[in-house]
């Protein structure tokens, strides 16, 4: 399993930018994910950005004051060279279905396609990655519509609603006010398949409660039956519980909310666990190292080749009218 938190994305970016061609002239994002990304490259590389939707209406774009004098925004001068962008690329369905609209649009500009997350190398339906990220993957920003969500387990504190404060962690009475009334966190948009808290069994009705006016679908939700929170802590069984389900469900993925935890569930079941706090996978003890050897061979530059070549022969071919009509039929082609 593979997981890319914000912090990531924004690394990424800053690492990998000088993959693009260097006469850009604007961004722009594909909704939703892709605006995320297509902001944060604009904001890198000191461009103008605009929504795919502005583009295709033909819309300038704004930007702040700030940074308004080292631009061009004013729409005196048409964009030569664009780039789409998009967070990802899996299938390559929905670049197609943008190219198919640009093309069709009949703008006039260059435009470069952009995924900064690809499945594999070579993805017809794009010119250029900034890094290659496998499938089974997880990003932050779709977490919790992740269709992975119906074989995982979530822990409900800290994930799905804030954690109690101090005064409100009394095992009594302000505790089950609390439970009914805890603000939402991380919502699902999709069914999860178990829930994992170390809430007590006697509070079960209340979390059903509080789980139903949220609209949160899930398949089990699996409680510790201890009398008291006291005894829980005596026997520190927060841990304990939710690596023993974990193991007991073989779910794909357990979600927890501090990290400290997420080590000691990861060490007590021998999976992976996501940790919020943090927003990293932690890996078994026994499996940190090979986990760490990946992530190197993941971190060192790979055959660039292929990417460089491609994007040769293309600066080659617009350096001419004949050439840039060329590139242009065969990007139509390729939608």
């Amino acid at each position: 399993m593979e997981y890319r938190s914000f912090a990531d994305l924004a690394a990424t970016i800053a690492r990998n930018s000088y993959r693009l061609p260097a006469d850009i002239d604007l961004i722009v994002g594909i909704p939703r994910s892709g605006m995320l990304a297509a902001n944060m490259l604009a904001t890198h590389l000191n461009l103008p950005f605009l929504d795919l939707e502005s583009f295709v209406a033909g819309l300038d774009p704004y930007v702040g004051r700030t940074v308004r004098p080292t631009m061009r925004v004013d729409g005196s001068t048409a964009p030569a060279r664009v780039l789409v962008v998009d967070d990802s690329i899996l299938s390559g369905e929905s670049m197609v279905e943008v190219r198919t609209r640009l093309a069709a649009a009949g703008l006039g500009a260059d435009i470069t396609y952009c995924a900064v997350y690809a499945a594999r190398e070579d993805h017809p339906e794009i010119d250029v990655w900034l890094e290659i990220v496998g499938h089974p993957r997880i990003f932050q920003w779709n977490l919790m519509r992740h269709r992975r969500l119906g074989d995982a387990c979530f822990d409900i504190d800290g994930v799905l609603c804030h954690d109690p404060a101090e005064d409100e962690n009394d095992d009594g009475e302000r505790y089950g006010q609390f439970l009914v009334n805890a603000k939402p966190l991380h919502l699902p948009g999709v069914p999860i398949k178990h829930l994992v808290t170390s809430r007590l069994e006697k509070y079960r009705a209340q979390t059903e409660q509080w789980l139903r006016a949220h609209g949160v679908d899930y398949e089990r939700l699996w409680m510790l039956d201890l009398p008291s929170a006291e005894e829980r802590r005596r026997l520190k069984m927060h841990a304990v519980h939710k690596a023993r389900v974990y193991r007991k469900t073989n779910a794909c993925l357990f979600v927890e909310s501090e990290d400290r935890q997420a080590i000691e569930i990861a060490d007590l079941s021998g999976r992976p666990v996501l940790s919020i706090e943090a927003q990293r996978i932690v890996w078994p003890e026994h499996q940190a190292e090979a986990a760490r050897q990946r992530f190197q061979r993941r971190k060192s530059p790979p055959d660039t080749m292929g990417q460089g070549v491609r994007q040769a022969l293309l600066r080659g071919l617009r350096s001419t009218p004949i050439g840039t009509a060329f590139v242009r039929k065969l990007r139509s082609l390729m939608v």
